[in-house]
């Protein structure tokens, strides 16, 4: 099975249908809305992490790898889902954490307790290295009473696994191939170029450490160890690195295939273009120059040298890409289509995350009191301590939450937006009375639209298959790209703004045939007029 032409889709379990009562979506839910996800054609669910954990870091502070949290349902009814799935022609990804643990893990309790074999699973030494945790203070905790330190690059309760003890790497290729025995197809390895670190840790206060532990050489090795060890035995299975801080010289690398490392990686260069100088908690306009030219660097490159992107707008850690990218009071349905042809017509394999394929918006909270995650909450709290104002912390916090895609799927206009019958772990976005899929399945076109884009990449090969390379790079409104494959040439053309804006179109072109147009009945001309976030696909 090629990936090149399946579209994976993102759960947030938490999230998405709560079937008992509880506030909190569960398995039975996602079980329920498989005909749904066929309806709309994917190949592939991605569900955020599902095992028992102390949810310090929304279950990515694993407690056993080998178990289904209570809270979502049981492993017979996890069974019964992959299962169900697989004859709806939809298979399962899982999200794996193998860079740490939580520190209830019974690995890390038998290390507390003195184990000295198990002391040799983490990072643990004498002296701490200046390094910065991702969730900011210090990148080492004390190790119980020992007078030495452990390694946590996330949360003070997620201990980073020793990854040069071989014990550990069979551990952990253990927990691999116990899921692919489950009959999983998919795995969406968390940070996992983060794994390698060198044998001697060294100091680097100019980056708060990172260039000590990411993408280092032996990460590679490390990957194509489990590679071999688990899902490299079997075509069938998809694999997606998520890299932090990653370059593109390095993810060519993990994704060549003759490396035999990984199917493809998430990089977000893309996401951090409205960042005021590299810091999240800011609110100012998207650079439309830098989103651009990192397109066109990582589509050019990749192309030219046989690796593979994962493409996306949204997940469960970025606010809701219409909100950043796109006029949404005026142009919400042809921004929502434009967004999904830039991906989904490009070289790569496309992501959507679940409410995307409906146009779902950010929550527009009203107060503090609506937001639950402990990121927001913190940096509120520094944002009023910087001295902005409680109205210009709150600004912030509502264009940059990582809330905002994580409120409930908007499922009808009903009581919690159809989500669940009790009181939601988080409120429902406010827009859920107008936009939710029954509605969008009703009336609407941006699902149909995503449907198309799906079946497309399917009947084409050029979409699924095609060389990148960029088009009108130096055009001030327009995301243009050029797609090759045989005999046949594919011009995707995608205006980012809410201003008509001229596009010179070769004479090649002129004649082509229209594949996808979010704006009815377009004359082809050379000095081709894009309508307000107009999105065109021409085939020659």
């Amino acid at each position: 099975m090629s990936f090149k032409d399946k579209v994976i889709y993102q759960i947030y379990p938490k999230s998405y249908l709560d079937t008992d009562g509880d506030g909190i979506g569960d398995l039975a839910g996602i079980l329920k809305k498989l005909p749904y996800l066929k309806l709309l054609g994917v190949d592939m669910i991605w569900l955020n992490p599902v095992y028992p954990s102390p949810q310090r870091d929304n279950g990515y502070d694993i407690s056993n790898y080998t178990a289904i949290n209570p809270v979502f349902g049981t492993m017979e009814e996890f069974e019964h889902l992959i299962q169900t799935a697989e004859e709806h022609g939809i298979g399962v990804m899982l999200d794996m954490v193998l860079n740490h643990v939580s520190i209830e893990h019974e690995w890390f309790q038998k290390a507390l307790a003195s184990d000295k074999r198990y002391q040799e699973y983490f990072i643990i030494q004498e002296e701490p290295t200046d390094w910065v945790s991702k969730f900011g203070g210090n990148a080492w905790a004390p190790f119980g009473d020992t007078g030495k330190y452990y390694l946590h690059l996330f949360d003070v309760t997620q201990a980073d696994l020793n990854w040069r003890n071989p014990e550990v790497r069979e551990e952990l290729f253990k927990v691999v191939r116990f899921w692919m025995d489950k009959g999983i197809k998919g795995f969406r390895f968390d940070v996992i170029n983060l794994i390698g670190k060198d044998e001697v840790l060294k100091d680097n206060s100019v980056s708060e450490g990172k260039p000590e532990y990411t993408d280092r050489p032996i990460a590679h090795e490390y990957i194509r160890m489990m590679n071999e060890a688990t899902y490299g035995a079997d075509p069938e299975i998809i694999t997606v690195g998520e890299m932090s801080f990653t370059t593109v010289e390095n993810c060519i690398l993990y994704t060549q295939p003759e490396r035999h490392e990984l199917s493809m990686t998430f990089n977000f260069h893309h996401l951090k273009v409205d960042y005021e100088e590299g810091k999240k908690w800011t609110n100012v306009p998207f650079n439309f120059s830098e989103l651009k030219r990192l397109f066109h660097t990582w589509g050019t490159q990749m192309s030219e040298n046989n690796g593979w992107n994962a493409w996306f707008w949204n997940n469960h850690d970025q606010p809701r890409a219409l909100n950043r990218f796109v006029d949404v009071e005026n142009y919400r349905i042809e921004g929502a289509k434009m967004l999904a042809s830039a991906i989904h017509l490009n070289r790569g394999t496309p992501y959507i995350y679940m409410g995307e394929e409906i146009g779902m918006l950010d929550p527009d909270f009203e107060s503090m009191a609506d937001y639950v995650d402990v990121e927001t909450l913190n940096a509120y709290q520094e944002l009023t301590q910087k001295g902005y104002s409680e109205k210009e912390a709150f600004a912030i916090v509502q264009s940059k939450s990582r809330d905002n895609a994580r409120t409930p799927m908007q499922w009808t206009h009903e009581a919690n937006a159809g989500f669940t019958k009790g009181i939601p772990w988080l409120a429902v976005g406010n827009h859920a009375q107008e936009i939710n899929a029954a509605t969008e399945l009703e009336e609407g076109s941006i699902f149909a639209y995503y449907q198309k884009l799906i079946r497309l990449r399917k009947e084409y090969p050029i979409i699924a298959e095609g060389s990148y390379r960029a088009f009108a790079p130096e055009h001030e409104s327009v995301y243009g790209f050029i797609r090759e494959h045989e005999e046949q040439k594919l011009v995707v053309l995608n205006n980012f703004f809410a201003e008509e804006t001229i596009v010179h179109l070769p004479d090649e072109f002129l004649t082509g045939e229209i594949l996808v147009d979010n704006y009815r009945a377009t004359q082809l001309n050379s000095e081709f007029k894009l309508q307000p976030y107009q999105t065109i696909a021409i085939l020659i």
